[in-house]
């Protein structure tokens, strides 16, 4: 995936994840659009960019759970026929048991992990559709589909971005725009600040950089991998999972209930 002239958008992209996106991209030579909440960031990283790689860097801070604020993102995404690439990389995390958590929270969590994500790949798709080309990549996580106390908001988010992006893989089967979903496991990002646990807990071993993490779904995206999960070893592994799934879909809607329920 590479492109003159052709720009990239990065949501979430002062830090972390989305920070290591932009210099990849930039590095493919995508001019690039970065969406955060943090000015200043996105200005030392748009100004480190430009000075590096002599690429276009728009900064566009935004709030994403702000609904006038997430408008001006969507305006640009729906009007700039320049994007080629839109990674949602926006996104938060709560780790806390539901009985004991806080509504507003895990509202706010929904409307940047799910909503936010939605409006824009919503905004996105026609104007990519319409010109025949074009990457939207949508980060998921492991959790999407690893259970784990504590995690039932934030899981739901991110089961959510998958079943989303598989969707409209099969709904753009016909098309030259091609969705991605990534589901990275434990990144040390600043995602873990906030969010209920401390990074600490978890064994080295289980913990990828952002870069590498970045390096692996691109690398996916390139072999044309539909989901990507950076530290699977066997691809073999997800395929036999999505078989699995398929041997039920015959199953799950018929007239009668299953023998076993039937006295």
């Amino acid at each position: 995936m590479t492109s003159q002239n052709m720009s990239a958008v990065v949501t979430g992209a002062s830090a972390g994840l989305g920070a290591a996106y932009a210099q990849r991209l930039a590095d493919r030579g995508y001019d690039l659009i970065l969406v955060a909440r943090n000015t200043a960031r996105l200005e030392t990283l748009a100004s480190d960019i430009r000075s590096r790689t002599g690429r276009a860097v728009d900064v566009v801070t935004a709030d994403l759970t702000d609904a006038a604020q997430i408008s001006v993102v969507e305006e640009r995404l729906r009007t700039d026929e320049s994007i080629e690439v839109l990674i949602n990389n926006a996104g938060g995390g709560m780790f806390t048991p539901l009985a004991t958590s806080d509504a507003a929270a895990s509202e706010a969590l929904i409307n940047l992990n799910v909503t936010a994500l939605t409006r824009l790949t919503t905004a996105v798709l026609p104007g990519l559709t319409a010109r025949g080309h074009g990457t939207v990549v949508n980060i998921s996580s492991a959790l999407a589909l690893n259970i784990m106390p504590g995690s039932a908001v934030y899981s739901g988010t991110k089961s959510y971005v998958l079943m989303f992006t598989q969707v409209l893989q099969q709904e753009l089967a016909e098309s030259p725009v091609t969705v991605q979903a990534v589901l990275p496991g434990a990144v040390r990002t600043e995602l873990w600040d906030r969010s209920g646990v401390d990074l600490a807990v978890f064994p080295d071993e289980t913990i990828m950089s952002a870069d590498d993490a970045v390096d692996a779904a691109l690398a996916g995206l390139d072999a044309g991998e539909p989901v990507t999960i950076p530290s699977l070893p066997q691809i073999s592994d997800w395929e036999s999972f999505e078989k699995a799934r398929q041997t039920l879909v015959p199953n799950l809607s018929q007239r009668v209930p299953a023998d076993r329920y039937r006295g």
